[in-house]
């Protein structure tokens, strides 16, 4: 009797410690698959990080590229604002925005004047809609030019009255600050057609707006 239920207790152990044994092992291959899911999940994640930071420098070499090639196509007036406004620690950026000329066959600066014309305002006034409508803290380098009639000297001063001209009107119209503009005379140094004809003339007479940020 005593040998009877000694046998029927070992069988019931040994059958417990069996149930017990399955029950860790489903425990555990649970833990591994979950474990395993989580490590697929992290690996994932980390691919799609190397992706986006790929593709991040793949448009910022692009980037890069159109901005060289827009620098390069850039007059050589407009290269030598950006190196002023550099140097002068002036941009936050360093960067081209647009330009625009207002030469004398289009706002009629008149021949050795520097008064802006009904024409000129309103082209200005045009040109400062364009600026606010960047929304963009910029800064403007504004350069006079003249044509070749007249000494040296008289053609750097014309230049540089009509350009301040320009900026006292942005200033006064427009209120832009004078701390983010600045004039530059030219003279008749840099034309940008030819001088021995009327039209030419007219064109070199005039008064290019960098705008950069």
């Amino acid at each position: 009797m005593r040998k009877s239920l000694l046998g029927v207790l070992a069988v019931g152990l040994i059958g417990a410690l069996g149930a017990t044994g399955c029950a860790t092992k489903t425990y555990v291959q649970e833990q591994v698959a979950a474990a395993s899911k989580a490590s697929d999940a992290k690996i994932g994640e980390v691919q799609k990080q190397v992706e986006a930071t790929q593709m991040d420098v793949t448009n910022l070499k692009k980037s890069d590229a159109m901005q060289n090639d827009q620098i390069a196509k850039l007059s050589d007036t407009t290269k030598e604002a950006l190196a002023r406004a550099d140097e002068a620690n002036k941009l936050a950026n360093h960067s081209f925005l647009f330009e625009t000329t207002l030469t004398d066959d289009a706002v009629h600066f008149g021949f050795n004047k520097s008064d802006l014309s009904t024409e000129a305002k309103a082209a200005l006034d045009a040109f400062a809609q364009k600026v606010k409508d960047q929304n963009k803290n910029v800064y403007i380098e504004i350069q006079g030019n003249t044509d070749n009639i007249g000494s040296d000297k008289v053609n750097l001063m014309l230049g540089q009255a009509r350009a301040e001209a320009v900026m006292r009107y942005l200033n006064m119209q427009h209120g832009f600050p004078l701390v983010r503009m600045s004039a530059i005379s030219y003279g008749k140094f840099k034309p940008i057609a030819d001088n021995k004809t009327a039209e030419g003339r007219a064109k070199n007479r005039r008064v290019t707006l960098v705008v950069m940020d």
